[in-house]
């Protein structure tokens, strides 16, 4: 049951992640919390969240280094 849930609420974050992409919106919280939860179950989905928070603290960085000026 636990796994159901869990997954459901992960493809439902991405999915609202999708919508928010064409709809202005917070897409990328959506992305990453429906990765979270995906990752429990899907060594996959966990790879790529790996990659996102790489790519957002990388980006961070870039930003904080750029209005430090």
């Amino acid at each position: 049951m636990k796994k159901i849930a869990l997954i459901s609420l992960g493809a439902l974050c991405m999915l609202l992640g999708l919508v928010f992409v064409i709809i202005p919106g917070p897409s990328l919280i959506f992305f990453i919390a429906g990765l979270f939860c995906l990752s429990f179950y899907y060594p996959k989905a966990r790879d790529y969240l790996v990659l996102c928070q790489k790519a957002l603290t990388k980006s961070c960085a870039y930003i904080d280094k750029k209005l430090a000026r």
